[in-house]
């Protein structure tokens, strides 16, 4: 088949082009022509939260990668549609995690349909975003009345998809392991990479700092008096998105600078394997969550991991058997990360986390799309 990945992939960073690429690596392993339709201008400079929207990860071999939406210019809309509209690609495969993207991509989806022969996917990673806009509903009904099926990479998505579409076609895939972010080390060259000393236990928080993503919640559990008896730190690795003051006053407020490793910029693609290998554990405190890529990496690293029972976060933690699915409450982490080290629950969790990451494969997630293509057809 000729397919079209229309999203985010190099030179744009974050976990949403990593997967878009992953996928066309999957696609063109079976056979398929991939083409990654990719941005030319994803955000204006003035709405990007963070430092930069680039990667200075080297670009991926073998990936025919272009780049010419412009998500802000309606004309580009309309010359992107009937590009598409021209080549005719069998599928077109869209990611949408965000309603400002709908005006763009549910034009450019209209037009690409019009020649009759391209089905239009969409692999949906929020449906109803994680902090609210004016404007998100109706840009999101523009943008789901341009395709024909839907990928729901949880089950919260996949319920939120009713809400726009009435008799949607729809499907649930579990986001597939993130398996490209290099081999397993040992936590002893990991420690020695990332110059941490041994004799502390580590717990990982990873990704973009986001007010969603709880981390002032996990902070407030390492000051648990529980937790400051152990020779536990916590490594935060992950740029900034949110207001660095507010955690930072946080930070003085419980009196844990020196329970801290604050790695707080953007992690390249070849150095995320030391920050999972040196954690014991994978902490993900959410406030509101759909699915999350972290997840995936921890499965590949064959990490147990605590996560808050918000959106499609438990879905795929064994609560007491891999991790934990816990309140979203500081009180309720704390009592996770107590019982991980006072129990010692790390060994049995990480032979149940090596059974469990074979649910989360690319294959699956492969014939997943092609069942709702069938579908469509």
């Amino acid at each position: 088949m000729r397919i079209v990945i229309l999203g985010p992939a190099h030179p744009y960073r974050g976990g949403i082009a990593a997967l878009n690429e992953r996928l066309a690596i999957e696609l063109q392993k079976a056979g398929h022509e991939v083409t990654l339709l990719n941005f030319k201008v994803q955000y204006p400079d003035f709405l990007f939260p963070g430092k930069t929207q680039y990667t200075t990860d080297a670009a991926p071999e073998g990936l025919q990668i272009v780049r010419k939406v412009n998500s802000v210019n309606p004309l580009n809309w309309l010359s992107t549609g009937y590009f598409l509209r021209r080549m005719v690609p069998d599928l077109v495969l869209v990611r949408f995690w965000l309603p400002f993207m709908g005006p763009a991509l549910g034009t450019i989806c209209r037009l690409a349909r019009r020649n009759r022969h391209t089905k239009v996917i969409c692999i949906a990673d929020n449906i109803i975003p994680h902090e609210k806009r004016p404007g998100d509903r109706l840009f999101t009904r523009w943008f789901v009345g341009g395709v024909d099926g839907f990928l729901a990479m949880s089950k919260e998505v996949f319920q939120d998809i009713a809400l726009f579409v009435r008799n949607p076609r729809r499907v649930f895939a579990p986001h597939p392991i993130y398996d490209h972010y290099g081999v397993k080390i040992s936590r002893e060259e990991a420690l020695q990479q990332l110059h941490l000393d041994p004799s502390f236990h580590y717990l990982l928080f990873f990704g973009f700092i986001r007010d969603y993503k709880g981390l002032d919640l996990l902070l407030g559990a390492m000051a648990d008096e529980r937790i400051r008896e152990k020779p536990l730190k916590l490594i935060v690795a992950g740029e900034y998105y949110g207001n660095q003051m507010y955690y930072e006053s946080l930070i003085e407020r419980y009196k844990l600078r020196d329970r801290l490793v604050m790695h707080t910029e953007y992690i390249p693609s070849h150095q995320i394997n030391r920050y999972f290998c040196a954690a014991d554990l994978i902490v993900q405190p959410y406030k509101s969550a759909t699915q999350s890529g972290v997840t995936q990496i921890g499965y590949h690293f064959d990490k147990p991991m605590l996560v808050t029972n918000v959106g499609g976060l438990g879905e795929i933690i064994a609560d007491g058997r891999s991790g934990y699915v816990v309140a979203p409450e500081s009180h309720a982490i704390a009592d996770a990360i107590v019982d991980f080290y006072d129990n010692g629950r790390e060994e049995a969790f990480v032979a149940e986390t090596r059974q469990l990451k074979a649910c989360f494969s690319w294959e699956n997630f492969t014939e997943k799309i092609f069942s709702i293509y069938n579908e469509i057809k």
